[in-house]
């Protein structure tokens, strides 16, 4: 693929882009401080991108450079994050661009904490691999088995840790307050 070609994508992307997140023309420009004319002209393509106006879009929808040129993929597309181990349990973050929604892998080992509820900004979403997962939420004590999920509000006083039965692997998203995951399925087919 050539630049030239590159280049003519990256308007209907941008465009797509800012239509997929619900942002007005108007949104994008207070958020990025580019004018509503020359961002309509990016996306219909009448102006030319360049990296002054790339990157506060970039930094607006928090998405890699990459993504808004549609650049060809390059090198070992696997990702190699490191695992951080705090309070015994390790995480391997899924996600590389800061801000926003952040993935983690989460590895509990077999223990038996007593729980001690916090609270903080944000919206957590968690999706159990395998184990059990003791959620204390409010005032709901559960357990979570594979292929359970749950999401909420970060402000309720919560905990999650092994139910001292054996390790447990699941999967975190967080969020600034606000942001919340979106899980969709199809509609039952009668």
């Amino acid at each position: 693929m050539t630049t030239d070609e590159v280049l003519a994508g990256v308007g209907p992307r941008l465009r797509q882009m800012r239509k997929e997140r619900e942002v007005t023309l108007a949104e994008l420009s207070e958020a990025t401080g580019i004018s509503v004319s020359t961002l309509s002209r990016l996306e219909s393509g009448l102006r030319k991108p360049s990296l002054e106006l790339l990157l506060p879009i970039a930094r607006a929808h928090q998405v890699a450079l990459d993504e808004l040129v549609g650049a060809p993929p390059t090198g070992d597309p696997r990702v190699r994050a490191k695992p951080i181990v705090m309070f015994g349990r390790t995480h391997w973050p899924l996600t590389r661009q800061p801000g926003g929604l952040q993935a983690y892998k989460v590895l509990e080992p077999q223990r038996r904490l007593e729980p001690e509820p916090r609270t903080h900004e944000g919206y957590e979403w968690l999706y159990v691999l395998s184990g059990k997962l003791r959620l204390v939420l409010g005032e709901h004590d559960v357990v979570l088995t594979a292929g359970e999920a749950a999401e909420f509000d970060t402000r309720v006083p919560h905990w999650f840790g092994s139910t001292g039965e054996g390790p447990v692997e699941f999967l975190s998203l967080f969020g600034p307050q606000g942001e919340r995951m979106h899980v969709r399925a199809r509609p039952k087919r009668s």
